[in-house]
């Protein structure tokens, strides 16, 4: 699969046997998705790694289009799912993970189970594998469980009972690794049988290898180029930026021609529609879905990078993405943890995503100092704090301290 939901994982994977881990994957076949990335398992080409499928994995086979549904559509699903399936819908996997499972342990022998969600089968699934073998399990959280408002319970006794397996597993595994400050609050809050060291801090973080494969791409030095990178998952609407960037150029004609907003991944078609809406049909490039490396390429080609978020929920990767392109940011979002870690920056300008005359002043004041060449970078030692390949080493540390808290606890 592509789209930065898989970033954080296939990273990890890539760099854990340089800290003398080899990963052993146990995940399915491609289904039926929006976003594709075949070139990202080219990079465990001389990666010591196995990965172990329930389908046989068909990369030739042509890959059925997937339109993305609207926000109004994936509610509905979500609540319907929510009546049918616990914990979610991929449960109908499960039992042929755990047949594989199974087999691999019997195999391979690993030492520790890692387990990261959503989808939070996962979680399930690692837990029952912990138990059955007796091995230790760490879980990740790519995003919140029952804290987490895009989770939608049909009721109360629905949710009642998810909260009750995460708290089983929460009480079982032997680290819990989370992506954010807030998102640790959130647990131990809900939780007070965990401690503040049970739960581990691992954010998203940027590759710097897929940074220098593209050493030598430059921004057009004829137009300011913003760079949004990725899809407007949930409630995200461009519909702010896009009126905003219009008044914008309406106001000054001489921008035009000048500026270029640049919409990297899949749109919905009620997005798309804003750029008629808007009249930007000469100003903003939908490129569409791409590979990973043709995303890092856009971001090195930009003066600007956007970030828009209609929450404080969500923790999206592009940010550290960005972070590792060392540009200028234009983040739209409410107060919360991800526009105060875009400040830290020192190369961030942020307003309130529905705030159009804000929106307008940044974009001005980017214009602005882009003629003058005055554009702020990301400060140098900011950024390689989110270099995956270091992540990994505390993730490569917690593992092995899982094991040790194992033989303690047997001993």
């Amino acid at each position: 699969m592509g789209l930065s939901g898989v970033q954080r994982t296939q990273k990890f994977a890539k760099y854990l046997p340089d800290y003398d881990w080899k990963p052993l994957v146990l995940t399915t076949d491609s289904r039926d998705f929006y976003g594709y990335d075949e070139s990202l398992l080219s990079e465990f080409k001389d990666v010591e790694i196995e990965i172990f499928r329930t389908k046989d994995h068909n990369p030739s086979k042509k890959e059925k289009k997937i339109k993305i549904p609207s926000w109004t559509k994936q509610k509905i699903g979500r609540y319907i799912f929510g009546w049918i399936f616990f914990p979610d819908r991929f449960v109908k996997w499960k039992k042929k993970a755990e047949i594989l499972a199974g087999k691999i342990i019997k195999e391979e022998a690993p030492d520790v189970i890692l387990a990261t969600a959503p989808p939070f089968t996962d979680f399930l699934l690692g837990q029952e594998l912990a138990t059955k073998y007796n091995i230790p399990f760490v879980v990740d959280y790519r995003d919140s469980w029952t804290s987490n408002e895009f989770h939608y319970f049909p009721t109360p006794f629905h949710k009642k009972k998810v909260q009750k397996a995460e708290g089983k597993i929460l009480s079982q595994a032997k680290k819990v690794i989370v992506i954010s400050r807030y998102a640790k609050e959130l647990l131990l809050r809900q939780y007070k049988f965990l401690s503040y060291g049970d739960i581990l801090i691992i954010p998203h973080g940027y590759d710097l290898e897929d940074f220098s494969a593209h050493s030598d791409a430059k921004p057009d030095t004829n137009m300011m180029t913003i760079t949004h990178s990725g899809m407007f998952q949930d409630n995200r609407n461009p519909k702010y930026f896009m009126a905003a960037m219009g008044e914008f150029l309406k106001e000054n004609p001489d921008a035009k021609g000048k500026i270029r907003l640049r919409l990297v991944g899949a749109m919905r078609k009620s997005h798309l529609k804003l750029i008629k809406k808007y009249k930007l049909e000469d100003s903003v490039n939908p490129v569409g879905n791409v590979s990973h490396s043709q995303a890092v390429k856009y971001l090195l080609e930009s003066d600007v990078l956007w970030l828009m978020l209609a929450d404080r929920v969500r923790t999206p990767g592009k940010l550290y993405e960005y972070f590792g392109a060392r540009k200028t940011l234009l983040v739209t979002a409410p107060d919360g943890n991800m526009k105060d870690l875009a400040k830290k920056t020192g190369a961030a300008f942020t307003t309130n995503h529905d705030d159009l005359r804000a929106i307008k002043e940044n974009i001005a004041s980017l214009f602005k100092l882009w003629k003058q060449g005055a554009l702020p970078k990301v400060n140098e030692e900011f950024a390689l704090s989110y270099e995956r390949k270091k992540l990994c080493k505390e993730l490569a540390i917690t593992l092995s301290n899982a094991i040790h808290i194992s033989q303690q606890s047997i001993s």
